[in-house]
């Protein structure tokens, strides 16, 4: 009889062990700066459990958010619709209690929220920061939204652009929405929901001074949405905070201090999108030196996972420089410049302009970049 093979052999006895590995539970980061005076929360406001049209029990959104490196969200069930009421509590306040209980264990903040599901208009409505959501079950929408701002409610519109509540097609704003903002009903608005980004609401946050939110929506569990292990993650509230708490977010939310990060992308005002951005790219070598028609490489680390794409916005006299930019999530790469003609020899500071195209200050305005350095032309 042959001998088998070693590798044959720990095919055969290593396999099934491997097979059998427990699944690691562990927290993976989202990796974005601080700003100047603020901590950068990463938040989604608006997940569905078993208690209202979701298929998760509430303790399991908890452990999803940490696991993806959240650091609050909002248990927001509907008000009007419970399709699993036969099995599980009616109870409005329940879901938020099972899931805090989790968060508490893991450091993850659980905030108490509803969705005030109408048609259009008003929509549906998210009311978050709430003490009792059953004062909310009321069938006139404005009395429902009236309870939960008695209760110091945050209350934002939820996925303005979702085809089955547009009318004739378009996404719009309604003399309703008028009407709760007048009466400090309505303070944000999903610019992002789902995979879905409404520049129409974009724009509404800007003229109407309403925080942008971006969140999942969730009905599923969160793998089933969204490819986890190949880097893909849900959109994500971003809210500048003064501490971690609830109480920080509840006042950030309230002062507009909030952007998305959604797909690769951000979008938010500038005040907030700048300092993301430049906090996160470094030039580790700003000094170069040009030398006769040869070449310089500046080396430019991106600290951030965010990939930022560059597209040249303008000239700069006697220097060629690339018309497009990758910077690379956690990476450093090398940005190449050459002498256009022939430059007097000497040290003079440039600054390449350029603009982020995924990073948009406003619908279809993308963020401005100076990346400096300093260049010495020598023969």
């Amino acid at each position: 009889m042959k001998p088998l093979p070693l590798l044959l052999i720990l095919a055969v006895t290593v396999g099934p062990l491997a097979a059998h590995e427990p699944v690691t539970r562990a927290r993976t980061p989202v990796r974005l700066p601080d700003i100047p005076g603020y901590r950068t929360l990463k938040c989604d406001f608006h997940i569905h459990t078993v208690f209202s049209d979701g298929l998760v029990w509430p303790t399991v959104r908890a452990e999803e958010a940490w696991r993806e490196g959240l650091d609050a969200i909002a248990i927001t069930d509907h008000i009007e619709y419970q399709p699993h009421k036969a099995d599980v509590s009616t109870n409005h306040n329940r879901a938020t209690d099972l899931a805090r209980g989790r968060g508490n264990e893991l450091e993850v903040i659980v905030i108490r929220g509803s969705e005030i599901t109408r048609s259009m208009p008003p929509g549906h409505l998210n009311a978050i920061f709430l003490t009792n959501s059953t004062p909310l079950a009321t069938s006139n929408w404005l009395d429902a939204l009236r309870a939960a701002r008695a209760q110091g409610a945050f209350i934002f519109w939820n996925h303005p652009g979702w085809e089955p509540q547009l009318k004739d097609g378009k996404v719009q704003w309604f003399p309703e929405h008028t009407q709760l903002v007048a009466e400090d009903l309505l303070h944000g608005i999903e610019i992002v929901n789902e995979r879905a980004y409404y520049p129409e609401a974009h724009g509404w946050a800007r003229e109407r001074n309403l925080a942008p939110f971006g969140n999942s929506d969730i009905h599923e569990p969160i793998h089933m949405d969204y490819h986890l292990h190949a880097g893909d993650h849900r959109p994500l509230t971003l809210v500048f905070a003064r501490e971690r708490s609830a109480e920080a977010i509840q006042e950030a939310l309230f002062d507009r201090r909030t952007a998305v990060y959604s797909g690769g992308k951000l979008f938010g005002e500038e005040k907030f999108v700048r300092p993301l951005v430049e906090g996160a790219v470094r030039v580790l070598n700003p000094a170069v030196t040009v030398r006769g028609k040869g070449r310089a490489y500046v080396q430019i680390h991106n600290d951030s996972e965010v990939t930022y794409r560059l597209e040249r916005s303008g000239d700069v006299a006697d220097v060629v420089f690339p018309r497009s930019l990758v910077l690379v999530g956690g990476r450093t790469v090398l940005l190449e410049l050459k002498a256009q003609g022939a430059p007097e020899a000497g040290t003079r500071a440039v600054a390449l302009p350029y603009q982020v195209t995924n990073a948009l200050t406003a619908p279809g305005t993308p963020l401005r970049l100076e990346l400096k350095a300093e260049v010495t032309f020598a023969p």
